[in-house]
């Protein structure tokens, strides 16, 4: 990286703190989560790490990445704490792993891990497979874009081990394709996911976009419509959000990008909830809707319920379960470069607080439809969120914005608290003092 001073980064990543045994140990199973930072072209409202990338960046990216697995991989499951064989090498101290049971979830995200070859992707499964102890019946998640979605794909992704496949087709409406920057039409999509329906996955499931510039409610109504119609095991909704440095954000500044306003916003997220949910496809998180259970997203949960995970590929995060989060190098070439380099490409790592773990584990419960679990809290942290909340969640009742389950301990958020779970997850205490 040319920004900084050289031997900087390789400084900051002296010190990691060790997951010690007063932290809390983690209490759930832990997945694997790989970048993949290329796209074939890269949509105007995207803000993660990706790129475009020919067969050589593509090959040279597979290569460090196996060094990466394979670095971390040295001793999971053989002692402790994991010090990489690359952090053993320079001497470094990489964050504690305490979690020794099998991964029960890998997911491939990006970026567009569709567009990697099949060699590519065996590679990289079978360096998983060699370093980590994965349990048998984990879900082993793709994300793919309709327009690598071929018969003979679809089957050579099932071979290797895909049982859940995440589409993103975004709309099935050709002008907010076009906006979006898509490279498929709606037509496309639907041969997509039919094909990949008729392929024996677990699950198949959507990724839509609403509150796009210039979207009526009728034709985001209508994309519904055709999602459900082709009976997939899951939808995700997400919400436009224009983040700065895309194209999307100069263009808001230069008056060629209107946004839909928050009352539409608003609308469209109560429109969504409410079609899927008459339509048997019922939430279980804010974004997140599915037919059953089993076909809910076991990796993502791991996110929302403070599970361990461990993150390859740039930009990567990584949790230890218990208080300790680290992510990798952004660009792809510091990343690769501090492989080259025989180190583990860690940006920076940071020791949660109990209160800030506390803080995220109310945010994240309150944007889930089984919400706030009073006695995992106070399990965990040794604090009575309910005492300390007494008025607070009388008034979040009268506004009709939780449902009090005093039975199960809980707090539940209506549709509603839904819509507002960022207010509601401020509105609480979290401490005595």
């Amino acid at each position: 990286s040319m920004s900084e001073p050289s031997g900087h980064r390789t400084k900051r990543l002296t010190n990691f703190p060790q997951t010690t045994s007063s932290t809390i140990l983690p209490s759930h199973t832990p997945g694997l989560y790989i970048h993949v930072p290329f796209c074939s072209r890269v949509c105007p409202y995207c803000d993660f790490a990706v790129q475009t990338g020919g067969p050589e960046k593509q090959f040279a990216y597979v290569d460090s990445l196996v060094q990466e697995i394979r670095g971390w991989g040295a001793e999971v499951g053989e002692q402790g704490s994991v010090l990489g064989a690359l952090a053993r090498e320079t001497d470094q101290s990489a964050p504690g792993w305490s979690c020794m049971e099998p991964f029960d979830s890998v997911y491939l995200g990006g970026g567009t891990p569709s567009s990697l070859t099949l060699d590519a992707l065996e590679t990289v499964f079978s360096a998983l497979s060699g370093a980590f102890q994965l349990a048998a019946d984990r879900t082993v998640t793709l994300e793919a874009n309709p327009e690598d979605v071929t018969k003979a794909n679809l089957a050579a992704w099932r071979d290797l081990g895909i049982n859940r496949l995440s589409l993103g087709v975004q709309s099935f409406d050709d002008d907010a394709l076009c906006l979006l920057g898509r490279r498929h039409t709606s037509k496309d999509a639907i041969s997509a996911v039919r094909a990949a329906l008729a392929i024996d996955f677990d699950v198949v499931s959507l990724d839509l976009i609403y509150s796009v510039p210039g979207q009526s409610a009728d034709s985001w109504l209508s994309t519904l419509e055709q999602a459900v119609g082709l009976e997939p095991h899951h939808i995700s909704c997400y919400e436009l959000t224009v983040h700065e440095a895309t194209p999307f954000f100069s263009a808001r500044k230069h008056g060629q990008l209107v946004e839909v306003d928050e009352d539409t916003k608003a609308d469209l997220f109560f429109v969504t909830h409410r079609f899927l949910a008459e339509a048997g496809y019922f939430a279980y998180e804010v974004s997140n809707f599915s037919r059953e259970v089993a076909s809910r997203s076991r990796h993502n949960q791991k996110y929302w319920d403070h599970s361990p995970y461990l993150g390859f590929g740039p930009s990567a995060h990584s949790f230890d379960g218990g208080s300790v989060r680290w992510w990798n190098e952004r660009g792809l070439d510091d990343w690769a470069d501090g492989l080259d380099e025989g180190r583990l490409p860690i940006a920076d790592t940071e020791l949660l607080t109990r209160e800030q773990l506390i803080l995220e584990e109310v945010a994240l419960n309150l944007r889930t439809m089984a919400g706030l679990d009073f006695e995992g809290i106070e399990r965990r942290f040794g604090v009575d969120l309910e005492s300390l909340n007494i008025e607070v969640i009388k008034d979040l009742r009268k506004s009709g914005l939780v449902e009090a389950d005093a039975a199960a301990k809980r707090l539940v958020p209506t549709l509603e608290g839904l819509a507002v779970a960022d207010t509601l997850a401020a509105s609480l205490e979290i401490t005595s003092s």
